[in-house]
């Protein structure tokens, strides 16, 4: 596409935007409500955020660089890259949050059938599906290939039992996508990537509360769980092979890995100048500190730019999103522990409605767990210092 045409389609999606996006829908995303997740019961906040929704779903734009056929745009990724733009220009917020957007959707695009595309891609991009995911266990978490939930083979279908820990919104979910080991004898080839309802007889959760006093996550319990091999012609309840799921598995966690990262914006906003105009007169050891995470913060976002190139001309390293879930998660918690500085005793508050019950020091709470989910700061670094740097191991 020229130069020319992109200008052209940059207007056309700035006036569409106008048009489309409602002013409550271009406003700091305030509590858990302000977030539309889909779903089979989901319910909107306001007609603003129903009209918003439904306008970026007939237009595509709840996955804009989907293909048409399975709910999206068909957008390019230079297209897709100016409605990016434009989007953070006016302050829009997503229309349509969802694992499977983020996570699943990308494993399907590369690994489903044709049957699972048409399918489960457009529930998700119209927003009709919820996803969670169920990967780590009590006991495999970094080491998740030594998970122990195990389907046994009753020919048309499986019989699961075992525990999922950390299971966001497995609570709110209407499917899950699960590793399940189905060989004991093989540690990595034994575990197959399964499709299932939440609904199904057998599977139950219990919330887990966090020191923030608020938490997504979920204890996920399957106590012989009847899942069947097929949902119907070309739609298997498995992505990929049976017994091969560590592939769908190890690909998938690279989009979780960037989801975290805030990769696509959400950590590379500078926060100087509106700290200091928010609080008056700032500390000069605070002041540098600030403009220290403004240059960090420039330069990450200069990388994923950089990274997003080298992905659409097939230059990508494919530990890359390694570096991108270390270095977006640790400046994230960066940006939090900065704005608990500037907000000095103000930013303990913990329950006043002057606070929003506490968001900053909540959100600060729990920031400390993005350096352990989707895989550690530890084990990133570990990845990094084998696979890009090729340092020799211990």
């Amino acid at each position: 596409m020229s130069n020319s045409d992109l200008e052209a389609f940059r207007a056309e999606t700035r006036a569409w935007l106008e048009a489309n996006c409602p002013p409550e829908m271009r406003q700091p995303v305030r509590d858990e409500e302000d977030v539309y997740w889909g779903g089979r019961n989901a319910t909107f906040k306001s007609e603003a955020q129903k009209a918003w929704f439904e306008a970026a779903r007939d237009k595509g734009y709840t996955v804009p660089a989907w293909p048409k056929e399975y709910g999206g745009a068909g957008l390019s990724p230079a297209q897709a890259k100016v409605l990016r733009e434009e989007m953070a220009a006016i302050g829009a917020r997503p229309p349509l949050s969802s694992f499977g957007i983020w996570m699943l959707g990308p494993a399907l695009l590369h690994f489903g059938t044709e049957g699972q595309k048409q399918r489960f891609l457009n529930e998700i991009a119209r927003g009709e599906i919820r996803w969670c995911q169920g990967y780590s266990e009590p006991g495999s978490g970094s080491d998740l290939v030594s998970l122990q939930t195990f389907g046994e083979d009753k020919g048309d279908h499986w019989v699961v039992n075992g525990q999922k820990i950390w299971t966001s919104y497995a609570d709110k979910a209407d499917w899950i996508f699960c590793l399940v080991r189905t060989d004991k004898e093989d540690k990595y080839r034994g575990i197959t990537f399964m499709l299932y309802d939440m609904a199904s007889e057998g599977v139950s959760t219990k919330p887990i509360l966090l020191i923030s006093g608020n938490s997504p996550f979920c204890e996920t319990f399957f106590d012989d769980v009847s899942v069947p091999k097929s949902y119907g012609e070309d739609v298997p309840a498995y992505v990929g092979e049976i017994n091969r799921g560590w592939d769908v598995a190890k690909y998938l966690l690279g989009h979780e890995r960037e989801m975290i990262s805030g990769a696509d914006g959400g950590n590379t906003g500078t926060i100087g100048a509106a700290l200091t105009r928010a609080n008056g007169e700032v500390d000069p050891v605070l002041r540098a500190e600030l403009a220290q995470f403004d240059v960090d913060a420039l330069a990450y976002g200069a990388m994923g730019e950089k990274f997003l190139d080298e992905i659409k001309v097939g230059k990508a390293h494919p530990a890359q999103p390694n570096m991108m879930k270390y270095a977006g998660t640790e400046l994230n918690k960066r940006r939090h522990e900065l704005m608990m500085a500037a907000g000095g005793s103000h930013a303990l508050e913990w329950e006043s409605e002057e606070t929003s019950g506490g968001k900053p020091s909540r959100n600060w709470l729990r920031t400390k767990a993005n350096s352990i989910e989707g895989g550690t700061s530890e084990v990133m670094l570990n990845v990094i210092s084998k696979r890009i740097l090729d340092l020799p191991g211990a």
